[in-house]
């Protein structure tokens, strides 16, 4: 997006929020983005909000992953070390791209163009970029080795790679294996055909999304009653709203097109809710119950036919087993069963994981994510490595927006680390999720590790607005470019 293209956008926005009575600013803190002062050429606001402590400390930092968290930190670093020394390792010149715009997309909203950008045009000033990949680590020496075989050394150590798709667990799509977001989808789509089934979790994939779902709707109006079918798997992803957003735009344009009577749509997430903070589970399921979509809880994605058009989940639920006589209660024994489901179009969200080259080396962990503490961000066993966004260990963190309040923390920590200080910075575990559930409608979900709502503004957080589509439509794509990726927000 060029810097007119921001002022349009801006303008687009004042004409809405017009209709709505607000001004700019004040939807800006409405959305609780006081920090995004300097899209309203308020610099005096925007530097006592951005401004960092500059610092004389020395150190070579080499940061793994140029996406939306790696090139933040780097932003924020260069601009506040006097004498930063910066390396990003980054093998994708498309990494920087915006991903939560992969929805709309699908939606048929946004097109590829509005989410794809150049690494170079965001790459802060005096900071080296490696083409390349980081494929071995070996921490005890400070030194990380590349895949064309050069090693690098460091001071200190940023992981912010990202995770892959793993679509290769699932029986049926083993020889997709694992994909990136800003991966060439061409061999998934190749795979996936014209079998219905889709993912807006890799971006080429997502613009085959919204051609399936026009194929899925003209059959509806072909007066042929349709089934579509949308998957969570059972491990952690980025974004854990979009398998429902991805659901609710597939509803809106049903609707649309006068034919959602014709219609049956239902989500199979793996576990046993549709949110983890209580609130925005009860108001998800109110807006499911009033847009007559189905839902079956603990039903995991093993298996699908493409040719035959079948999803095959495992069902678990709890039974009593024997009786404890010492503890005095039942033993609980988990059953499964398996369910096959015939569909005409299906979302999948794939499992996720670490890249095998973080996970399986010695800064990674059992579980594959790279164990920090989740408040200071630092690793918890070599003290010289920080770690954020999707690959770290961090509950409830892998959002853009989690990214906003996750690297001002790491930076100040990581200055103070170098400094020989105290590690004070904490993150609260802040995470916001825009919830597209129509047309012109979203939910704001704002929560951190209270598991309560966590809302900027003293608004029913629960509650589906306009406002938040403007927000999440027109104006996110903005900050992130001229906000985060400058270190600013």
């Amino acid at each position: 997006m060029a810097k007119n293209e921001l002022e349009e956008a801006l303008e687009l926005v004042d004409s809405e929020i017009k209709k709505v009575g607000i001004s700019r600013r004040e939807a800006f803190k409405l959305a609780g983005l006081g920090s995004a002062a300097f899209l309203m050429g308020d610099t005096t606001e925007a530097e006592a909000s951005t401004s960092a402590q500059a610092s004389e400390a020395k150190g070579k930092i080499l940061i793994i992953g140029g996406g939306l968290a790696g090139i933040s930190t780097a932003a924020r670093l260069s601009s506040t070390l006097v004498t930063p020394d910066i390396t990003v390792i980054e093998p994708n010149p498309k990494s920087v791209s915006y991903q939560p715009g992969n929805s709309l997309i699908g939606g048929g909203v946004w097109e590829k163009s509005d989410v794809i950008y150049d690494i170079k045009d965001f790459l802060p000033a005096g900071v080296k970029l490696i083409k390349d990949k980081a494929i071995e680590f070996n921490p005890d020496a400070n030194k990380v080795v590349l895949g064309s075989g050069e090693t690098l050394s460091y001071d200190f150590l940023v992981i912010a790679a990202g995770l892959v798709l793993d679509f290769g667990q699932i029986k049926g799509l083993e020889d997709l294996g694992v994909s990136h977001t800003q991966s060439d989808g061409s061999k998934i789509i190749s795979k996936f055909a014209d079998s219905g089934v889709t993912s807006i979790y890799n971006t080429d994939t997502a613009v085959e999304t919204w051609n399936q779902m026009q194929k899925f709707i003209e059959k509806a109006k072909s007066g042929k009653r349709v089934k579509g079918i949308f998957t969570h798997p059972n491990t952690a992803v980025k974004c854990s709203g979009a398998p429902k957003k991805i659901m609710y735009l597939t509803n809106a344009r049903l609707v649309e097109a006068g034919v959602r009577d014709n219609a049956d749509l239902t989500f199979y997430p793996n576990g046993g809710k549709m949110f983890v903070i209580k609130e925005y589970h009860d108001a998800i399921v109110k807006q499911f119950e009033a847009r007559n979509f189905k839902w079956n809880y603990f039903h995991n994605l093993t298996e699908v036919d493409l040719e035959n058009r079948i999803a095959t989940f495992d069902k678990r639920w709890e039974e009593k087993g024997p009786y404890d006589e010492d503890l005095e209660e039942y033993s609980m024994i988990t059953k499964h069963q398996k369910v096959e489901t015939p569909f005409d179009f299906m979302h999948i969200t794939p499992p996720m994981k670490a890249p095998d080259e973080i996970g399986n080396s010695a800064v990674g962990s059992g579980k594959g994510w790279v164990p920090v503490n989740k408040e200071t961000l630092q690793h918890v066993k070599y003290k010289n490595i920080f770690s954020l966004g999707d690959v770290a260990a961090v509950p409830m963190g892998k959002t853009g927006g989690s990214v906003r309040k996750q690297y001002k923390v790491l930076v100040d920590n990581l200055i103070a680390a170098m400094e020989g200080k105290e590690l004070n910075a904490k993150y609260d575990g802040y995470t916001v999720c825009p919830l597209i559930t129509d047309i012109g409608k979203v939910m704001l979900a704002e929560f951190d590790w209270t598991n309560k709502p966590s809302p900027s503004f003293p608004l029913d957080p629960t509650q589906e607005r306009y406002i938040w589509w403007l927000l999440k439509v027109y104006l996110l794509k903005p900050m992130v470019q001229y906000g985060l990726l400058s270190g600013k927000v």
